[in-house]
């Protein structure tokens, strides 16, 4: 089938790509800085896959149907923060969290009302969730087979990246060693039994949230990638293999020219890491990421100007070539997004798409003096940085000194202070305020929401066989302690209605506490 001209409003034609003629890399070829795919856009649109989830499992499925039926392409799933350390909604530790920042789920009773109505196999999740990623995992696997799915097909990400954690966002458990061993686990598990799934999605994301240049974000994320590799390796994994279902997750900020820059030195560098490494398959050395527009650049003064914050970095992430995109709500420094906002942070990515020209040919900024020059830049900085960590044996060491730490918190001060003394302009805060205050509408999680999950717990724990949840738990004890893959274990415990506190207790148990 020929494919359709694409022209512009005069009716001149689009070709696919644009190079000079001496230029030796194309989209689609090491070191990938143009693009992964030849024809990016042009062949497949990015995903765009909006960040919800509040309250509880029922409460979220609503908001899911609502996304699906405006048109979003893929889900992306905010769990509670009980949910992110593994404490089930009636712990003391619970109080005042649950449904807050994200849906609350104990056990897989839950998940079955969150994927209520939703064909598991037919859409792709995201799931940001960390050091109780595999047990959502094995949940979502679970609701998988009780769907009748082909496990072969159902694809998604978990998050998965613990190193972050430590460095940047907090929600951890156990040690950085048992940490590590965990994910490696779900990396052996989902390679045999659902080969489709991204097995982690190294972040970025949160990095930048906690104060960090985009140098900074770059290196450290792609250390902490490297060190997922060697990790993986020393298990015995093939990086050809195993590599092709690493993704990442990289934050975008105002500046448009270093956040395209940044990409498209990620694309770079990575590729370099994996064949050091020993990858030489090309889908082993492609870094595929997914975008999400930058929270801590929200204000909440003057929330509307967020909506032309949030276009700016959507397009830059577009102009990036990034795989799948998040689109923030206006109204995000203030509360969760109402669904007025959720709306207008999707149709702002569907403008984007079917509008404003920038998908028709593949990296259309290549070439530009300025942003060929800007690209080699960062990368050179962010290089540095890596060297850096490899001299301090890697990211789990350069984290365990606090290396990594310290150097977000200077830049997140030193950015500080330039808001402050008003050497860098944010509009609305420190240049052109407005004097009136705030009547914008905000999104409240009422704290009943944990009495609601408490009876549900309370039923659970009636109604399930307590023989085969205890036997399952202590055959997890047992893996955990034996070295053997904990994810099968952790399977037929959420299969027996384990609760999701009940399981992170068992490991919390042998790993110990960090």
């Amino acid at each position: 089938m020929q494919e359709k001209k694409i022209v512009t409003s005069s009716g001149i034609e689009i070709r696919e790509v644009y190079s000079e003629p001496k230029s030796l890399e194309q989209p689609g070829e090491f070191p990938y800085t143009r693009g992964i795919q030849k024809d990016m856009y042009r062949g497949r649109m990015w995903t765009m896959r909006q960040y919800a989830g509040f309250s509880t499992a029922e409460e979220s499925n609503k908001r899911y149907h609502y996304l699906l039926s405006q048109g979003t392409t893929g889900l992306s799933v905010a769990f509670d923060l009980p949910t992110q350390i593994g404490y089930d909604s009636d712990h003391v530790m619970s109080e005042g969290e649950v449904g807050k920042v994200g849906v609350a789920i104990d056990s897989l009773k839950d998940m079955e009302m969150l994927f209520d109505g939703i064909d598991l196999q037919k859409v792709t999740t995201s799931m940001t969730i960390n050091a109780t990623a595999p047990i959502l995992l094995a949940m979502y696997v679970s609701l998988a087979k009780k769907q009748g799915a082909d496990l072969n097909l159902i694809s998604g990400t978990i998050q998965n990246d613990i190193l972050k954690e430590y460095a940047a966002r907090g929600t951890y458990i156990y040690p950085p060693k048992a940490s590590m061993r965990l994910i490696t686990d779900v990396f052996e598990y989902c390679s045999k039994e659902i080969p489709k799934w991204n097995t982690i999605s190294i972040s970025g994301y949160h990095i930048r949230e906690a104060g960090s240049t985009a140098v900074q974000e770059l290196a450290f994320t792609l250390a902490n990638g490297k060190a997922y590799l060697q990790a993986a390796m020393s298990k015995g994994l093939d990086i050809n293999i195993f590599a092709k279902r690493l993704s990442f997750f990289f934050n975008c900020h105002n500046n448009f020219f270093e956040e395209i820059a940044k990409f498209r030195a990620a694309r770079r560098m990575w590729a370099e890491i994996t064949k050091t490494l020993g990858a030489t398959d090309p889908g082993a050395q492609k870094l595929r990421f997914h975008t999400q527009t930058g929270g801590s650049t929200l204000t909440a003064q003057q929330p509307l100007n967020n909506i032309i914050r949030v276009t700016n970095q959507a397009m830059a992430a577009v102009l990036g070539g990034t795989q799948s995109l998040h689109t923030n709500g206006y109204d995000e420094a203030l509360s969760l997004p109402t669904e007025a906002a959720a709306k207008v942070a999707l149709r702002t990515q569907q403008i984007i798409a079917f509008e404003s020209g920038v998908a028709d040919t593949v990296d259309p900024l290549a070439g530009s003096y300025f942003v060929e020059s800007l690209t080699d830049e960062v990368e050179k900085e962010a290089w540095k940085y890596i060297q850096i960590i490899d001299a301090k044996g890697g990211s789990v060491n350069a984290i365990e000194e606090g290396y990594i730490q310290n150097e977000i918190a200077n830049s997140a001060y030193l950015y500080q202070k330039d808001i402050e003394n008003a050497e860098r302009t944010l509009v609305g805060v420190n240049k052109y305020v407005d004097s009136e205050g705030l009547s914008m509408e905000v999104f409240r999680v009422d704290d009943s929401i944990r009495e609601l999950q408490t009876e549900k717990l309370n039923k659970l724990k009636l109604e399930r066989n307590s023989g085969q949840v205890k036997s399952a738990l202590t055959a997890l004890a047992i893996s955990a302690k034996n070295g053997s893959n904990t994810m099968p274990f952790i399977l037929a415990a959420v299969e027996a209605y384990a609760t999701l506190g009940e399981i992170a207790d068992v490991l919390r148990h042998e790993f110990g506490e960090y």
